[in-house]
């Protein structure tokens, strides 16, 4: 009889995560669906590079304002999460569709793009407390499908864009359209895990609380310098493919095809860091991942020129290992926080985290205008250089031990 509610309860752990991953997909697709087809919104709009860049930062600025306002406000604990989550993928499903079908101009598009990214923030963080629900000892490998599941939903644009001769409102709606399926996975087909917390009550103050433990602020700053990297990276490197691409003559569909290829194998490494990190600790495994990006960025800054096998070979690696780490910080967070606050404290990280990427993401343009691409790659290594020392510290901690079961 053990036996079977053992197996009884694997599959059901197995089943939701599987369902919350394939709904987390589809729901983030509306990240960077305006990015993969920023040159044709360009051309139609006669936009400037910082005119589309702005079309992402509208994203991560409603994605802050979001968070940030939703963890003031204690609702992923407050709210019931799988509703939560499925409300707010109909509605940055609607506002992406908006974008598509009423935006003419640069200051439509965003506010458009500032409501998808303030609805995301009921998405992504809050997926991540539902798969927290049903893990413990497995908890990194739980977020790390997740996180990955996102990182293939966020490339899926640009294959899309590869592939398809849609024009590019076409491909908004598509990118909608799955949203919203998302939002329905979830509401009709995910229940929450057997470790969900209740009792929590309105805090406004607990954000301060986040702030104010060691071993909290040591995972948020690791963090920090992880996503000083990642969105930027995101963002820039398929724009570099295709300047790159066009240099030797390539095409800009295999520029696209390989974006894809780079953000994408980031799941794999995501799903890889969380099976590692439950085994030998997460600040062991998040500091490995930002050493190997970091150094990947730094190689790509030498590499510009290289044979494009080699330069391909390189960007794959930092785009497998700049998001190895990321649910591990995550993870890290919902072992050291109180159970009842892991909504709040899993959403305010995302918020700050966000809210840094807003000045990566604007320097970079920049920094290739001064002097190129290889001085961006090399400020964006500086990210994970100090994320590392941030978790190695954490690591020498009381705190670590309550990390992946004692394994740090």
């Amino acid at each position: 009889m053990g036996q079977t509610a053992t197996v009884e309860g694997t599959w059901l752990q197995v089943r939701n995560l599987g369902l919350l991953a394939l709904a987390e997909l589809l729901g983030l697709t509306l990240w960077f669906s305006a990015s993969a087809v920023a040159p044709a919104i360009q051309e139609d709009w006669g936009l400037s590079t910082s005119g589309a860049a702005w079309l992402t930062m509208a994203v991560q600025i409603g994605f802050v304002v979001g968070t940030l306002g939703s963890g003031l406000l204690n609702l992923p604990d407050l709210v019931n999460t799988r509703r939560l989550f499925a409300v707010s993928a109909f509605l940055g499903a609607a506002s992406n569709a908006a974008f598509a079908f009423m935006a003419d101009g640069l200051a439509e598009g965003l506010i458009f793009r500032f409501l998808t990214g303030l609805f995301l923030a009921g998405v992504y963080p809050t997926g991540m407390k539902l798969a927290a629900t049903w893990a413990v000892r497995n908890r990194g490998l739980a977020i790390g499908l997740l996180v990955g599941a996102l990182t293939v939903g966020s490339a899926s644009p640009h294959l899309a864009r590869s592939l398809t001769d849609f024009d590019w409102p076409q491909l908004i709606l598509v990118s909608s359209g799955l949203a919203a399926v998302g939002g329905f996975v979830v509401l009709l087909f995910v229940k929450e895990g057997p470790f969900t917390a209740r009792g929590a009550k309105f805090e406004p103050r607990f954000i301060w609380w986040v702030l104010s433990r060691p071993g909290l602020r040591l995972a948020n700053f690791g963090y920090l310098g992880h996503m000083w990297e990642l969105y930027a990276m995101w963002t820039w490197v398929p724009i570099f493919l295709l300047a790159n691409f066009e240099e030797r003559g390539e095409t800009a569909t295999m520029a696209a095809a390989l974006a894809f290829a780079i953000v994408a194998v980031g799941g794999i490494g995501s799903v890889v860091g969380g099976l590692l990190a439950d085994r030998w600790g997460r600040t062991t495994i998040t500091s490995a991942a930002m050493i190997i990006s970091g150094g990947s960025a730094l190689l790509a800054a030498v590499l510009l020129q290289a044979p494009l096998w080699l330069l391909v070979v390189v960007l794959l690696i930092w785009g497998f290992t700049v998001v190895a780490d990321s649910a591990q910080f995550s993870a890290s967070i919902s072992e050291l926080s109180p159970p009842e606050y892991v909504g709040t404290a899993l959403t305010i990280q995302t918020g700050l985290g966000f809210l840094l990427t807003l000045g990566s993401i604007q320097l970079v343009p920049i920094l290739v205008d001064a002097a190129g691409w290889s001085l961006a790659f090399v400020v964006l290594a500086v990210g994970p250089a100090l994320g590392t020392v941030a978790m190695l510290r954490l690591r020498a901690t009381p705190d670590a031990l309550k990390l992946a079961g004692g394994r740090r």
